[in-house]
């Protein structure tokens, strides 16, 4: 697996397009990848803006080996030279981490007369972290819980990410309700949480969503 660290700069217009857009900026992302990946080798992305000094940083995450020349002959898009670094996902039954989330916490609403439920934002925090629960009994993961049964997971609201997505001549918008959950976990299926870690979690993984980030807890 790759690694990459970019430091974006907020002053340039394709980054500034970027923020605005997350259509635009997998779009850029993927500039970096061959054409045609195999389906399960997915790209995974997360775009952190600094609250105080506005510092724009996008991981990306890869098993293909990204290419960022293109990126890097662009006068001033990136503020310093990409950092790449390489990992192999393994992990063990009852190990604790530290994560980093974000995530489109959504549930899918049935409608009469269709086969597919048309995908709705949970909005409400104990919602949000019912999704990540029920994520983490999927996945392989616990979440550590305080006493009171309720998860030690900090939950903050990002908002609304927007854009449009171009297929075919025509455009669609996409908009986004984006939370990022940190806190700690632990592994219970070792196979399964690595699945994870390298496909991404919930919807909207092209969009900036779904990288988990890992640190010792």
């Amino acid at each position: 697996m790759h690694l990459s660290r970019l430091m974006l700069n907020p002053g340039h217009r394709q980054v500034q397009r970027e923020l605005a857009d997350a259509y635009q900026r997998h779009r850029t992302i993927m500039s970096a990848f061959p054409a045609q990946l195999p389906e399960d080798e997915r790209v995974l992305h997360r775009l952190e803006v600094h609250p105080r000094t506005g510092a724009v940083t996008l991981l990306v995450q890869s098993i293909h080996a990204p290419d960022w020349r293109g990126l890097m002959q662009k006068p001033r898009y990136l503020l310093e030279p990409p950092q790449i670094k390489t990992f192999t996902p393994r992990f063990r039954a009852g190990q604790m981490l530290r994560f980093r989330l974000q995530a489109n916490p959504t549930i899918k609403l049935k409608r009469e007369g269709r086969k597919q439920g048309n995908r709705v934002p949970l909005k409400r925090e104990e919602a949000q972290l019912a999704w990540l629960t029920r994520k983490g009994q999927h996945h392989g993961f616990q979440l550590l819980t305080a006493p009171d049964g309720l998860p030690l997971v900090r939950v903050a609201r990002l908002g609304e990410q927007r854009g449009r997505i171009h297929r075919q001549d025509q455009r669609h918008p996409l908009t986004l309700y984006v939370v990022q959950f940190d806190g700690i976990l632990r592994v219970t299926d070792p196979e399964r949480f690595s699945r994870a870690v390298i496909q991404g979690i919930g919807p909207a993984k092209s969009f900036g969503c779904g990288l988990l980030s890992l640190a010792p807890a």
